[in-house]
């Protein structure tokens, strides 16, 4: 793994190299090939939760070791610990953190990001990784060594987990592997990556700027008028093991578009809207969508950020672009947003390699030719 050529993020084969090689690997259940996407690992939850204080950075210390370190307070970050080998509940509004099954021992020159998976953001569950002696969460030193731990705290509804599911996936890249705007101009002409309907935006249609900007649907394109959904304050758990199980009305509340296409979001609400734009991401690229907030701070979109090879592309392009699932949250005051306003960021960053599986249904993606699409534990209407 030391000597590879090119920089860039690690491909479905390297990652199967990496597992191989004990670079990622598990004391318990071993690593699993289903657990390999084209350019990330699902990161499986261990048997044990603990329910927190508060959140928390390890700065320079081992994770475990600031869990057990009388606070101000005069007592530790834990109140208490559970078993959630055969499942357990994580209330709303509760931190809680859970030893991962997957343990790093990195080459010097390998990092790592991670990042939710699209069904935790769009169920408004925050997940972020810690590791050992780290200032920051969800990236991974070069060359770390040691265990991996996700805080979870559900923000909308309560949630049943149990060992072995995954909310979090892992990249593994080498040097700086990010795209210049000029280079994501020229890829852009070259691989068409946004499209509105079936039409390719022109160069100067796009906006570029240390990333590709796109930007919201308050129009809507069904019959039914939806243009995304608003979490309900008060409603069951849900239980991330079930598919297509729940009723979409009994956790969600629909919104319509207007006339005016415009929406105001509520302070602390949450909300599922789409990308006006599909994007398209070639098997040679990987993306992230990152976090973007207006400059006042009144907003932040999307949560889950990893974009696949191969996601609104396929193979060799045979797919015209899919949208963006947008996770939304206003702070502070209510927010006004109108139909077409830029709402979020994707990143792009070169492959080492093209995966030898790319993001589509033959490899079990939920999300290929998605519109206004909730998480799968919800059934497919209303």
């Amino acid at each position: 793994m030391n000597n590879l050529k090119e920089c860039g993020v690690f491909s479905y084969q390297l990652l199967k190299k990496a597992i191989n090689k004990k670079h990622i690997f598990s004391t318990g259940e071993p690593v699993s090939e289903d657990q390999v996407q084209p350019a990330s690992l699902d990161l499986r939850l261990g048997a044990k939760a603990y329910r927190l204080v508060s959140s928390f950075l390890p700065e320079k210390n081992d994770v475990i070791e600031k869990l057990y370190t009388p606070d101000v307070y005069g007592s530790d970050l834990v109140m208490y610990e559970m078993d959630i080998s055969n499942g357990g509940i994580l209330e709303k509004g509760h931190v809680y953190l859970i030893p991962l099954l997957e343990e790093l021992h990195l080459p010097k020159d390998v990092m790592g990001r991670a990042n939710p998976k699209s069904t935790t953001g769009r169920l408004d569950i925050f997940a972020r990784v810690l590791t050992d002696r780290n200032s920051r969460f969800d990236d991974i030193a070069c060359g770390y060594k040691g265990k991996l731990f996700l805080e979870v705290m559900p923000r909308s509804f309560t949630i049943k987990v149990q060992e072995g599911l995954s909310l979090v996936q892992l990249r593994l890249m080498n040097g700086d592997c990010a795209l210049s705007d000029s280079k994501l101009k020229s890829l852009h002409k070259a691989s068409r990556l946004l499209y509105n309907g079936d039409a390719h935006l022109t160069s100067e249609e796009i906006k570029i700027s240390k990333g590709l900007f796109m930007s919201v649907d308050l129009s809507g394109e069904n019959d039914n008028g939806i243009i995304g959904y608003k979490s309900k304050r008060n409603s069951h758990v849900v239980d991330l093991t079930k598919k297509n199980h729940y009723n979409i009305a009994d956790f969600w509340e629909p919104l319509y578009r207007n006339s005016k296409g415009t929406l105001i979001l509520e302070p602390e609400d949450f909300y599922i809207l789409a990308s006006k734009e599909k994007i398209r991401v070639p098997p040679r690229y990987a993306a992230e969508m990152v976090a973007y907030e207006a400059g006042s701070g009144e907003l932040r979109t999307h949560y889950a950020g990893f974009f696949d090879p191969g996601f609104g592309f396929g193979l060799k392009g045979e797919v015209k672009g899919t949208k963006a699932v947008l996770e939304v949250r206003a702070h502070d005051v209510p927010f006004m947003i109108g139909d077409g306003q830029t709402f979020c960021k994707l990143y792009f960053e070169k492959m080492v390699e093209i995966p030898e599986k790319v993001y589509g249904p033959k490899i079990g993606s939920s999300y290929q030719y998605q519109s206004i699409t909730l998480s799968k534990q919800f059934k497919n209407s209303l």
